[in-house]
């Protein structure tokens, strides 16, 4: 079981904080609003009324305790660039925090956030990739290059084995497992043979697996 502190209770922060709950963590929320922690403090494992832009009142939290503090505030850059800083100095082992544009990355990096995430430039990523390409359903980025995609069995695969279809060496791309419905097929060999409604997990060149899905039916 791992712990948090999450700093921050709006939208992304109460997503964020509920699937942390869901995966069994023990989540500490805290958010400057009062009515905010009434409505929301009784899920936690602990909830607290503060403005962690004061240094004193972060000191209280045992910040070195958690495995990550997540810096959740997203409608005040000049608070999440303080509150990373006073979690470093604290002894945070973890700091991420959240941000809009590369120049607000770059300021949270300096002062000592250990990772930055973007929700709404991730979600308009993905969206817009989806809907370029009718055969991809998910995917997510490695880095400037390589991504992993769920993309849909072409239908000219159906009824074929994966030893004839090649696509690690025709396509660069190599697939890491299948999706049937709710079950996955972790080991796969040559003699597989693909079916019309398999959802294949692979990795690859980001360029060329799009390129592939676009022109794939």
């Amino acid at each position: 079981m791992k712990s948090f502190l999450l700093i921050g209770m709006g939208k992304f922060g109460r997503m964020l904080g509920e699937k942390m709950l869901n995966m069994g963590d023990e989540v500490t929320i805290v958010d400057k609003s009062e009515s905010v922690i009434d409505t929301l403090g009784s899920k936690y494992t602990n909830a607290m009324i503060a403005n962690c832009m004061n240094a004193d009142a972060l000191a209280l939290m045992d910040v070195p305790s958690y495995n990550a503090c997540i810096v959740a505030i997203g409608d005040d850059f000049q608070a999440s660039l303080e509150i990373a800083s006073n979690l470093k100095d604290l002894g945070a082992k973890r700091v991420i925090s959240r941000a809009a544009t590369e120049i607000q990355s770059k300021f949270l990096l300096r002062v000592g956030a250990d990772e930055v995430i973007y929700p709404d430039r991730d979600i308009a990523e993905k969206l817009a990739v989806r809907l370029n390409s009718t055969n991809v359903i998910n995917y997510i980025d490695l880095d400037a290059e390589y991504s992993i995609f769920e993309i849909a069995c072409p239908s000219r695969w159906a009824g074929k084995k994966l030893i004839d279809i090649n696509p690690r060496k025709k396509l660069g791309m190599n697939i890491l497992t299948i999706k049937k419905g709710k079950s996955v097929i972790s080991t796969l060999d040559g003699e597989y043979v693909f079916e019309t409604g398999d959802q294949l997990v692979v990795f690859g060149n980001t360029e060329r697996i799009l390129e592939f899905t676009n022109k794939t039916k």
